[in-house]
This record gives structure tokens, C-alpha cells and sequence, in this order.
């Protein structure tokens, strides 16, 4: 690495963090500034990696080479304002993370609409129990606690996000795409413009690597178009040899608590029979894409199996917190129409009584722009709160808000309610559970407080 004394600006960050962990293991002075304490800032100090509360300009130091932030950093902000002024050099995350990762000859990168972090996560469980020893960057707490891990391999296994482009830094050996959904409207302004990208991903795979995709994946067609490097592709479709799908599942069952177990299959023949600790559908797509890269990879299918039926997920992906007067406590990251509806029916595959969902839409822009995929999407809950809308990046929008979602929900579903905080939401909540229900707090900001609160 050519810089020797490097600053981040949002270190607490989920993926920040990581890449200050890599910096400080590979020799390098590392510091940083948040705008609050947390258990990451504490365990960064712990590794005696310098922490500032909260950012202000005079964090920013003569000796700092580098000065890391994010695509969310405004330009006004205090550390960034004082590192331009003074003329340090500057680099947005997802450069660093490029040019990171540029030094690894088997850069594996998944990418997608939902379900990036929890396939990674299963590759890296995956790939250290096969003795790979891979350099890990995921953006999300892991229940293995295998999310950020720094390897002595050429293999480097990272979540490649789209979000404004961030995932065009990287060059792939084996790149992965997993989905592509309706997301980050403001920035691509339609569906043609987040396809382009994701075409543009599949492109940056050198030509000797593999692109993996679902074959279901909107403009499929477009993104494999004139690809140098070989294509793998997986997929559920019962007609899956007639489409000359490389994977697929078959004879699909799940259990009790909404668990899968299929066949995994290769070009139409099973190799091998997969239990999944994770609930849902949704996981076990996760998981067929998590098998066939590591089948690319070299990995022998018992070794993969092994892997897979040892994971022990994400959190914040329905994740069980414990109970309350007789009531399951239930939370989840989900923040698209699609992760709702697929939380949702993961929920019911395991549950026959109700289900409450607490709801906290995630961006103004986001909740604008799907409002009438939002207001269908909870069609497997039989009571929705709303919270106000955490904003997240954005500026305060008075032309959107989860009342506005409320009313449009209502057209759906008779048991809606909107509050204006977290107290009034959960005095509602003592109120109205019974044993038996299941309650999720869904959100990617701090709506799982709640369901930590009750407990």
C-alpha cells in the first residue's frame, strides 16, 4: 500500500471499518472520526486504531496521507471541508476497496439487488472451511464473525455494491449477479440506466475469469452481450435443462421452521443434497449461487455441503432476538418491496399465527419512488406500524412520508397504523400483541431498538 498514514471519515461505517482493519494489518497508520460511539469505534480503538466523536476539521492532521470517505460524505462536512482545503489527498471507499483488492489475483465479487451480503457470507464460510484462506470484506455484521478477514491467498471474496456505481471500481476474477431490482432511482433514473451498470459490472471481469448470473435476472440478454469471459449460470425454473441453466434446485421441501432442502443440480444431473440452516426461498438462491461459484472455484461438492449446512447467517437478517410475553421477536434488514415480500413469506412458511411488522421505510427517494410497491408488499402481515422514514443521506423531504404509505397501504390492508416516534409505536405494540404472535422489526436503519426495547 503507498500510503502510510490514513484517516476515515465515517470509520464506523459497515464497510469502512473493514477496510480500516485491512490498512491497519497491512502497516498502516489508521485513524478515524464518527459522529457517535459504537460498539465497532470501541472495538477499532481496541486494535489501536486511533478514534475521533464526533468529525470536526481538526481531526484532520499535517501527517495524514490519505484521507478516506464515503459517497455519502457531503461536501460541507467538517473533515472533508478542512482535508480539500489543505490540500490532502482524497479518495472516495469504494476507490480504495479497487484498488485493495487489484492487489489479489482471485478477486471474487457478488453483486445484486438483495442478497449480496448473505451470499457473500456463505462464500466465506464456505471457502475458509475448505482451507482457502481468503481475505474477506463484507459490509454487514456476520453470525460467524467471518466479515472481515485478511487472508494469506491470492482470494479476495467481497460484496461489489451498485450504489452510485461503487461496484465499477472493482476487477473480477469470478463475479456474481445475483438479481436486478427497482433501487437507487434517484441516481440511475430507470431501470435501463441500473441495467447499463450492472452490464458494465459484468465487463470489468477479466477474460480469463466467470461471470455467474440468474438466468431470471432482469436484462439478462443485455448484460452477457459480447462477454470475453465465460459465462455459468443458475436459476429455478422447473424447465431449468430446457434453458440450459448450469444449476438449479430440485426436489425442494422445507421444514418446519421454513428451512430448505433441495438437490443441488449441474448441467440437469444432482450432485449433492443440501440441508440450509437459513429460512426461505430467497436463501436457498443465496445459497445454489453461493455452490456454484465455489464449484469454479475448486471446491470438491462435500466440502461445499459442509459449508453451507454450517452457516449461521447474517445479522439483521431474520434474525431471532427472543421472546416477549409469549411473542417472537423477529428482526430484518429489509428496506425494497422485494425483501419485504420475501422476509414476509419466510415468516408465514414457519408461523400460522400472526404476524405484526413494525416497518421503518429507508429514504425519501426510495419510499417516493416504489410507494405503490411498498403498499403491496405486506400482504403476508396481519398488522403493519409505520415509522417515520429514516432518512439516512437525505435532506428532509416534505413531499414523502410513511403517512403518505399509510393511506396508500390502507387500500390493501385494514390493520395499518402510523406513529410519529419509537415510544408511542411501542406502547401501541404492549397493547396489541398476544402470545403467539410473531413480531418483526423491519428496517435498515434503527427500528430494530424496538424489538431490543421490548426484551
Amino acid at each position: 500500500m503507498r500510503y502510510k498514514n490514513v484517516h476515515f471519515i465515517g470509520i464506523g461505517g459497515s464497510s469502512m471499518n473493514g477496510l480500516a482493519k485491512i490498512l491497519k494489518q497491512n502497516g498502516c497508520r489508521v485513524s478515524g472520526s464518527d459522529n457517535k460511539a459504537s460498539e465497532i469505534t470501541k472495538h477499532l480503538q481496541e486494535m489501536g486504531i486511533e478514534v475521533y466523536i464526533p468529525n470536526t476539521g481538526e481531526n484532520i492532521r499535517s501527517e495524514h496521507d490519505l484521507i478516506v470517505y464515503t459517497a455519502a460524505i457531503r461536501p460541507d462536512n467538517p473533515e472533508f471541508a478542512a482535508a480539500r482545503e489543505r490540500g490532502i489527498p482524497m479518495m472516495e471507499r469504494s476507490v480504495l476497496l479497487g484498488e485493495i483488492t487489484r492487489g489479489y489475483e482471485r478477486t471474487i465479487c457478488v453483486a445484486g439487488s438483495h442478497g449480496k451480503t448473505t451470499t457473500t457470507a456463505l462464500l466465506a464460510g464456505v471457502t475458509v472451511n475448505a482451507g482457502l484462506d481468503p481475505t474477506v470484506h463484507i459490509g454487514a455484521n456476520v453470525n460467524s464473525g467471518i466479515n472481515n478477514r485478511i487472508g494469506t491467498t491470492p482470494y479476495f471474496i467481497l460484496e461489489a455494491c451498485e450504489y452510485r456505481d461503487t461496484f465499477l471500481q472493482l476487477t473480477p476474477y469470478i463475479g456474481v449477479i445475483l438479481n436486478v431490482d427497482a433501487d437507487h432511482m434517484d441516481f440511475y433514473g430507470g431501470m435501463d440506466g441500473l441495467i447499463h451498470s450492472f452490464a458494465q459490472f459484468a465487463r470489468r471481469i477479466r477474460p480469463e475469469g466467470v461471470l455467474l448470473i440468474n438466468r431470471a435476472t432482469q436484462g439478462y440478454e443485455k448484460i452477457i452481450e459480447g462477454l470475453p469471459c465465460r459465462v455459468v449460470t443458475f436459476g429455478e425454473d422447473a424447465d431449468a435443462c430446457r434453458r440450459n441453466l448450469h444449476y438449479f434446485p430440485e426436489n425442494v421441501v422445507f421444514d418446519d421452521n421454513g428451512r430448505p432442502i433441495f438437490d443441488v443440480m449441474r448441467n440437469g444431473e444432482g450432485v449433492t443434497r443440501v440441508a440450509l440452516p437459513l429460512i426461505g426461498q430467497c436463501n436457498m438462491m443465496n445459497a445454489l449461487a453461493c455452490y456454484a461459484v465455489s464449484e469454479q472455484m475448486g471446491i470438491e461438492p462435500d466440502v461445499i455441503k459442509r459449508g453451507l449446512e454450517a452457516a449461521k447467517g447474517v445479522k439483521r437478517r431474520f434474525e431471532y432476538k427472543g421472546s416477549f410475553n409469549g411473542v417472537d421477536i423477529i428482526d430484518d434488514y429489509a428496506h425494497h418491496p422485494t425483501e419485504v415480500r420475501a422476509c414476509l413469506a419466510a415468516a408465514r412458511k414457519r408461523h400460522k399465527g400472526r404476524i405484526v411488522c413494525i416497518f421503518q421505510p429507508h429514504l425519501y427517494s426510495r419510499t417516493r419512488d416504489l410507494m405503490e410497491d411498498f403498499a403491496q408488499a405486506f400482504e403476508e402481515s396481519d398488522m403493519v406500524l409505520l415509522l417515520p422514514i429514516f432518512a439516512a443521506r437525505e435532506p428532509f423531504d416534505p413531499t414523502v412520508s410513511s403517512a403518505m404509505l399509510g393511506k396508500r397501504m390502507s387500500d390493501y390492508k385494514d390493520d395499518v397504523q402510523c406513529f410519529e416516534d419509537f415510544y408511542t409505536a411501542e406502547m401501541y405494540l404492549r397493547k396489541k400483541l398476544i402470545p403467539n404472535d410473531l413480531l418483526i422489526t423491519m428496517g435498515a436503519g434503527d427500528v430494530y431498538l424496538i424489538g431490543e426495547h421490548l426484551l
